[in-house]
């Protein structure tokens, strides 16, 4: 009996060191669907991540797991609960939108465990909802659409038509622009998500509002349909187009395949662009590209930053994953190598960081990428901290 216990007791702690070995990490975003054309840009920028790192995070091996949400908030919480409760993962980082990201929200806060988001930014996250364990590598919904409400006014734009889909970033990203914009919103039209793909009824009435511009959001396989649909209905003289997460490294090689030429020339809001001048990012950018053929599109650039920031939190602490309270002020630092270069939290967990207008152009071998033309603001306020009672 005691040779068995002590056998027992060995296994253990072998067990126990294993554990203590490795940082495990739960990656929640869409690998099936529409919506893994993006999920799948995202799982290169999370590999590249691992393979700068050499698969280490300080003398800790990681291991690194994906969940696949399959575009479904129900599915995006079974995932999450399995990464929590059967994984016992010790952070939960990903989530590309909104309503799957607050499906899955509970699980892991309430598990104690870290949580980054790296995309999705509905609003109560960093409001009402804000948590000490909870931080974005991205941004929250309304910061872009603040930013180009911002460009229109410079441009002397007096009235916009908004069309947008029907779900919380969409609603988030529509509430942003209206927030800055200070000319008269002469429409919105909120479509079906994710299931809406033709838009020329809502084409024909912003055509007929009479509108100085066109503002939209539709990420994912919906940007293509409607940049399809608004250059056949021949819009861009007489109703110019301002987007948010529309128009991107993923879809302009489709865009310039299919000779939608009324794509050159336009312009959005983002915190990053590939041409970005630190090290962190040429590195990024220039090996994305050597692997796949393409530029990386900020999808992939939001995820690397992730699982960068869980490195600089596991570092800190010596790879003493019980210290949160070390790990918690790492990432409240945010002092990590990024590709978005130097930037800040706010008391939510939300990044304070600089917004810039790009427009999309050629390369010098004739690609369609983007470049950055102005800086609008050093930073974009947070608009629902006041309600972060943490």
């Amino acid at each position: 009996m005691r040779k068995l216990l002590g056998t027992a007791l060995a296994a253990t702690m072998l067990t126990g060191l294993a554990q203590a070995a490795e940082v495990k990490i739960g990656f929640v975003t869409t690998l099936t669907t529409g919506g893994a054309v993006i999920g799948n840009d995202i799982k290169k920028g999370v590999d590249l991540a691992l393979e700068h790192m050499g698969g280490k995070m300080g003398d800790l091996d990681i291991n690194l797991i994906f969940g696949d949400d399959g575009f479904k908030p129900e599915t995006g919480k079974q995932v999450t609960d399995k990464l929590v409760k059967q994984d016992n993962v010790d952070f939960v980082a990903g989530y590309i939108w909104s309503h799957v990201l607050m499906a899955s929200r509970k699980t892991v806060i309430d598990s104690g465990k870290f949580m980054i988001t790296a995309n999705a930014g509905p609003g109560p996250v960093g409001g009402k909802l804000c948590h000490k364990n909870f931080f974005s590598a991205s941004w929250m919904n309304d910061q872009g659409p603040m930013a180009m409400g911002e460009v229109l006014n410079q441009k002397g734009v007096k009235s916009l038509y908004i069309i947008a889909p029907n779900y919380a970033a969409g609603k988030g990203m529509v509430a942003g622009v209206k927030r800055t914009f200070k000319g008269e919103v002469l429409g919105t039209d909120m479509t079906t998500w994710p299931t809406q793909l033709d838009f020329s009824a809502e084409l024909a009435k912003a055509k007929a509002s009479g509108a100085d511009g066109l503002f939209v959001f539709y990420p994912g396989k919906a940007g293509g349909a409607f940049m399809k649909q608004y250059q056949q209905a021949g819009l861009k003289s007489s109703l110019p187009l301002y987007t948010a997460f529309t128009i991107d490294a993923l879809s302009l090689p489709k865009f310039q395949a299919a000779g939608f030429t009324d794509v050159l020339g336009s312009q959005f809001t983002g915190h990053w662009d590939p041409n970005l001048d630190n090290a962190q990012n040429k590195r990024f950018v220039a090996d994305f590209r050597a692997q796949h053929g393409a530029y990386p599109s900020p999808y992939a650039a939001q995820a690397y930053d992730s699982i960068f920031m869980i490195k600089g939190a596991v570092e800190a602490v010596g790879g003493d994953l019980t210290n949160q309270d070390g790990m918690r002020a790492a990432m409240e630092s945010a002092n990590y190598d990024s590709v978005r270069g130097a930037f800040s939290y706010d008391s939510s967990h939300i990044p304070v960081q600089p917004w810039y207008l790009r427009e999309v152009v050629k390369d010098s071998d004739g690609n369609w990428t983007t470049k950055i033309v102005q800086t609008i603001a050093q930073s974009v306020e947070n608009p629902y901290a006041a309600d972060c009672k943490m």
